[in-house]
């Protein structure tokens, strides 16, 4: 992005608190990180002021959350070590470091794989699982169908789920190429083909589950951890390239539907959406989607997690901007991130991989 570029994108956008109802709006706090810069997770309150933030050793890879306790669980990028150009996006959204930090950023527990990338859960039992990534086998990469001809070349890579106890020690793991079928897991026409599959989420869930999601494939999925067998599964006759599933209390999925290259879109424009699906029929039961739908749009990351009173918090993420809506898909609060900082690979963006709310009984230290 030049400087031209960067001045015309703070022009034509505000930013900080847009748009505030504190009648409709669950009342509450969102912490979220610049995705490009240095590693500082920030936590705002309702009328978009910084109340706390963290200055971490390590930029984000890609994000933190809060846990019970109220210690930051964050997951740092450790920058040129000898993956950092195992092919050409990876560098945009490996980790390496996860870190539970306190109040003021001492570290309480620490683990370093430099395979992981884009998520990682802390777990009950003291350790977490995250996403790695793995060359598979070339004879198996072969008969992957899609993506662009001639790419992938130099191998494709796969993912891996790890779980680690909390000595660090790995306790179970998942491989992917073992589980997807290269007939019907089909790579995105215009996708390089030095991924299959593209995890963007990994969430733990009861009686020993996983939720994943892979974006290269358009496919969410529950995993049972026992058989390794996708217990659900959902791919691109509903979703495309979407990130950030979670399991709602009554069961269904929410998820952030990204729409880059959906397949039938009669749009010649591509548009997001976020949309709750019931697993036991795989209908949408609700949807928020802009008018004209192109409004609302990030081709990667962003996210959406359900609030106490029924609202519905959305990180539009390639745009830096988080909002809440109602059921009705009216918007009652929405922030613009200021923060303009460098990728990897020299673009400048305000670009949030996803964000998270916090009632004030969720948030001992305040």
């Amino acid at each position: 992005m030049t400087q031209i570029d960067q001045i015309t994108r703070r022009r034509m956008a505000k930013t900080g608190l847009t748009a505030y109802d504190p009648e409709k709006a669950c009342p509450g706090f969102v912490l979220y990180t610049p995705m490009y810069g240095s590693g500082t997770p920030i936590l705002l309150d309702m009328k978009g002021e910084e109340i706390h933030r963290w200055e971490l050793p390590y930029p984000p890879g890609l994000y933190g959350y809060l846990l019970p306790n109220g210690n930051l669980f964050y997951l740092g990028k450790i920058e040129h070590d000898d993956t950092w150009d195992i092919f050409g996006l990876w560098k945009m959204f490996k980790g390496g470091v996860m870190m539970e930090v306190d109040w003021d950023g001492n570290v309480v527990w620490r683990h370093e794989d430099k395979w992981h990338h884009h998520d990682a859960r802390r777990t009950e039992s003291g350790g977490a699982v995250y996403l790695t990534a793995e060359r598979m086998p070339d004879d198996l990469a072969a008969r992957v169908k899609g993506g662009v001809p001639g790419t992938g070349a130099e191998g494709m890579w796969a993912d891996v789920i790890v779980e680690v106890d909390s000595g660090g020690d790995k306790i179970w793991e998942w491989h992917a190429y073992e589980h997807l079928d290269p007939e019907t897991d089909v790579i995105t026409y215009n996708d390089p083909r030095h991924e299959w599959s593209h995890a963007n989420t990994v969430a733990p869930l009861p009686d020993d589950k996983v939720l994943v999601s892979f974006r290269n494939i358009s496919t969410i999925g529950i995993i049972d951890k026992r058989s390794g067998a996708f217990e659900w599964k959902l791919g691109y006759d509903v979703l495309s390239q979407q990130h950030d599933p979670n399991l709602l209390p009554n069961g269904n999925v929410l998820v952030f539907d990204n729409g880059s290259h959906r397949h039938d879109s009669y749009l010649a424009a591509p548009a997001s959406r976020v949309i709750e699906i019931d697993p036991a029929t795989n209908d949408i039961v609700w949807e928020y989607h802009d008018s004209p739908p192109f409004n609302f749009f990030s081709p990667y990351i962003s996210g959406a997690r359900r609030l106490p009173n029924g609202n519905t918090l959305i990180t539009e993420g390639n745009f830096g901007r988080i909002f809440q809506v109602t059921p009705e898909g009216e918007v009652v609060w929405e922030y613009i991130s200021p923060y303009f900082d460098a990728r990897p690979d020299g673009i400048v963006a305000n670009a949030v991989f996803r964000s998270t709310f916090y009632t004030a009984d969720e948030l001992p230290k305040l």
